[in-house]
């Protein structure tokens, strides 16, 4: 009889387990939750040819300077997602990019992924930057492109949103890849709306600055037009209906 019983309960406890997990699985927020609730952006439904090229880790006092100079020979815009305790080091690099035209966004002050700093880094790179330049940034950036409603809550607690990039549109520069095949991995999956990962610090970047005029030059010749994150928000069909 007593092993009945605590038979009994084990497979009461086993199925409420069981039970839990299937909810979690079925209630669990993935992408098209948090883009239909308007709280990540990561890409434009739009059928103009734009695109938002982006720059993650940054400044860096060599590699930065040197995309500056083709983003303005090709009077190209682009969101440079920077690290706080970078741009505390190299204002005069955070300066040049707002006077040339280029958007600056929150990326945490050293590259954290804990939840329990995060909320700490967000303000102190957004105060940082207010320094700087006299603004706050408006969009943030996770480290690895990590997100959940932690992340997303903090994010609103400090202004901010959260904002990715389309999930083919990863140079995977950060890889140690050649720059033609970082120039292909963008030409070759390129549409309206989409939004580009590179990196600008964060380790050897000469690939990413040898790969980013093949782009510009493809860019050009099929009429595409870059701008910046929060001028793409503006374009996305799906936001405009939230």
């Amino acid at each position: 009889m007593k092993k009945k019983i605590l038979y009994t309960i084990i497979y009461l406890l086993l199925t409420s387990c069981f039970f839990l997990l299937i909810q979690e699985q079925i209630y669990a927020k993935d992408r098209f939750d948090f883009e239909e609730d308007g709280d990540i952006f990561w890409d434009a439904e739009t059928e103009e040819k734009v695109i938002a090229l982006t720059f993650d880790d940054g400044p860096h006092s060599k590699y930065t300077p040197a995309i500056l100079d083709i983003l303005a020979e090709y009077e190209a815009k682009a969101t440079f997602f920077v690290l706080g305790a970078h741009a505390e080091k190299f204002p005069d690099i955070i300066h040049r990019q707002v006077m040339e035209g280029h958007e600056l966004g929150n990326h945490t002050y050293d590259h954290t992924t804990k939840l329990s700093r995060l909320s700490q880094e967000m303000k102190e790179t957004s105060d940082i930057l207010y320094a700087v330049t006299g603004s706050r940034p408006k969009l943030f950036r996770p480290v690895g492109g990590g997100y959940n409603d932690a992340i997303v809550k903090r994010a609103e607690e400090n202004q901010l949103h959260v904002a990715l990039w389309s999930w083919d549109q990863d140079t995977k520069d950060w890889d140690g890849i050649d720059y033609k095949t970082i120039a292909d991995n963008v030409i070759n999956n390129i549409s309206p709306g989409d939004v580009v990962l590179f990196h600008d610090a964060g380790g050897k970047r000469e690939q990413t600055v040898k790969a980013l005029p093949l782009i510009l030059d493809y860019l050009a010749e099929n009429q595409y037009k870059t701008i910046t994150v929060s001028e793409m928000m503006e374009k996305d069909e799906k936001l405009k209906e939230n």
